[in-house]
């Protein structure tokens, strides 16, 4: 029997993950089942960098490349940082990796003993935790509730840091729910970091280009400058650019910390994709007007989706303003009865049966850490959506 270390037993399978893996074992099957869990832009790769990457090979660039990140690539980050965030980052202060999480992972692991606190506002992305808890730390979560439009309050935050906080996991746009948190919100909770100088605050801005309603996007460090100097900003190419892929994410930080992050990568993964890195040069440096296009066809299916599950009775969905999720509570489903006679006493029960009965596969909110909700990816087409809120009304219907 194979011996797993303590750090790994500490750790689940990504339950948006093990999601996907069961779709495709029923459509295997050949099961007519409709995927909103998958959380990756439905769009193809920009043309002209598929074109970069082509050409990157026939010039040869195959080789291993600095451990994070080119200088060619790291100079088109710094430019795209100065550009959207009014940010400036030299060289040695930019990390790039296998994709965001990657860089994530790098940062806490580089960073956190075993007793530490990082804090986390709930709903969060499942990958969270368990990267916090694989480095002995202790996730703090700060319930972030349907009512405050799952977002956290100053107050909140407060009352969460200790002696023992090491880090501020902070995501907006947010996956699971799309909640976008304005300047002046963040101002609030700048307010309270700014009394807490030995907590580091990681900015995960990786839906930062897809937002909806004239909402205007704002990061930590470009509001509190004075915050900069404690600020991972973390980033990629995978949401914006539709390279989920090409697995490139990257940050801009303080440089002993992005020192850290890079003799932690030169013994892991080494350098990233040599050809990934000249594709994301041309993402980053190209012509960036067709976000806004990819934007407002997002906004579309946003509407759409919204609207259908407020038209179901039981499920309530607030209007994200950012992402490509919803986040519907279904508190008022707790308890009824399946057509088989099954109680539905939690959210994974509810997600099991619009698998099973609907044919409709969405995340339970369980996974998320606030339920009883769900979440719908409708990174999909429109007459994928239709279809599948179709499914789940008859489902719902024919609950008692």
């Amino acid at each position: 029997m194979v011996h797993v270390s303590a750090a790994l037993s500490r750790i689940q399978p990504s339950p948006t993950i093990l999601v996907t893996s069961r779709v495709i074992e029923l459509k295997s099957k050949g099961v007519d089942i409709i995927t909103l869990g998958a959380g990756e832009p439905d769009f193809e790769t920009p043309e002209f960098v598929k074109q970069a990457a082509i050409q990157a090979i026939h010039d040869g660039k195959t080789r291993y490349t600095n451990v994070d990140g080119t200088a060619e690539l790291k100079e088109a980050i710094a430019g795209k940082f100065k550009r959207d965030n009014h940010l400036t980052y030299s060289h040695d202060e930019i990390s790039v990796g296998s994709g965001g999480k990657h860089v994530l992972f790098n940062a806490l692991t580089a960073t956190l003993d075993q007793g530490d606190e990082v804090i986390i506002p709930a709903p969060y992305w499942v990958s969270y935790p368990d990267i916090v808890r694989f480095c002995g730390a202790n996730p703090v979560f700060i319930q972030a509730t349907l009512q405050q439009n799952y977002k956290i309050t100053p107050e909140q935050l407060e009352k969460a840091i200790t002696k023992k906080t090491r880090w501020f996991v902070f995501n907006s746009p947010s996956n699971p729910t799309g909640a976008a948190y304005s300047a002046e919100e963040i101002k609030g909770l700048a307010e309270v970091l700014r009394r807490h100088p030995h907590v580091w605050i990681l900015s995960d801005d990786i839906y930062e280009h897809i937002i909806f309603d004239n909402f205007r996007f704002a990061t930590i460090a470009e509001v509190a400058p004075d915050l900069f100097d404690r600020t991972l900003t973390l980033n990629g190419c995978s949401k914006a650019y539709a390279m989920t892929g090409w697995r490139i994410g990257f940050a801009g930080g303080p440089k002993a910390l992005i020192k850290a992050m890079a003799k932690l990568q030169s013994q892991s993964t080494s350098n990233p994709c040599s050809i990934s890195q000249a594709a994301a040069v041309a993402a980053l440096n190209g012509p960036q007007e067709f976000l806004n296009d990819w934007s407002s066809d997002f906004a579309r299916r946003r509407n759409l989706v919204v609207e259908g599950l407020n038209a179901i009775e039981g499920i309530s969905c607030p209007k994200p303003q950012g992402a490509f999720y919803v986040y519907p509570d279904i508190s008022a489903l707790i308890g009824r009865k399946m057509p088989s006679g099954k109680v539905i006493e939690k959210d994974q029960d509810f997600t099991t049966y619009l698998i099973d009965e609907a044919n409709v596969a969405v995340v339970h909110g369980e996974a998320f850490g606030l339920s009883p909700a769900f979440r719908i990816s409708y990174a999909t087409s429109t007459e994928m959506l239709k279809k599948a809120l179709e499914r789940i009304q008859t489902a719902v219907s024919r609950l008692s």
